[in-house]
């Protein structure tokens, strides 16, 4: 039951006990003698009895409303409680994001110097192997002018007028 319920069912509790009350006034208002233990007095024991629960009432509704009060106070200490590790935990979050940037950075970085090593790596191995294939190509070049030259003087020797 909600405080609003329970405040309504209260309120018309009161009100029942007023009427019923008003209704029987004469009753209640009529002097009797009552015993307290140690003395008699002479009071009208409806009224005592209403003010006794009266009482009764009022000190339950305080009793009830210290108890929201309390209940209240621990709401607004667990939310701020609950905000605060809320926002501990965005910023841990937000550290380990940022570890995490910081981290592929560097291994983005790592690669690239890598493959940059690796590129200039290739262009050297390309460059000695075009040198080593200009160095193969001259010799054969020379090589085969040198056999084009003895082919030449050998014909030149067969080709050659007899001399008279």
């Amino acid at each position: 039951m909600n405080l609003r319920a329970f405040a309504m069912t209260l309120i018309l509790a009161f009100a029942l006990l007023l009427l019923f009350v008003t209704l029987n006034w004469t009753a209640f208002a009529a002097p009797t003698a009552l015993s307290l233990g140690f003395a008699e007095v002479s009071a009208p024991l409806g009224v005592v009895t209403l003010v006794f629960t009266a009482v009764v009432s009022a000190l339950f509704v305080v009793y009830i409303v210290f108890q929201q009060a309390g209940v209240i106070l621990d709401a607004r200490r667990f939310a701020k409680e609950g905000k605060a590790q809320r926002e501990l935990a965005d910023k841990a979050e937000a550290s380990r994001f940022t570890e995490l940037r910081t981290l592929l950075e560097g291994e983005l970085r790592r690669i690239e110097a890598q493959g940059s090593a690796s590129t200039r790596e290739l262009g050297e191995r390309v460059a000695q192997s075009e040198r080593s294939l200009q160095d193969k190509l001259a010799e054969a070049t020379r090589t085969t002018a040198a056999y084009l030259g003895e082919i030449e003087d050998k014909l030149d020797r067969v080709l050659a007028p007899a001399p008279s």
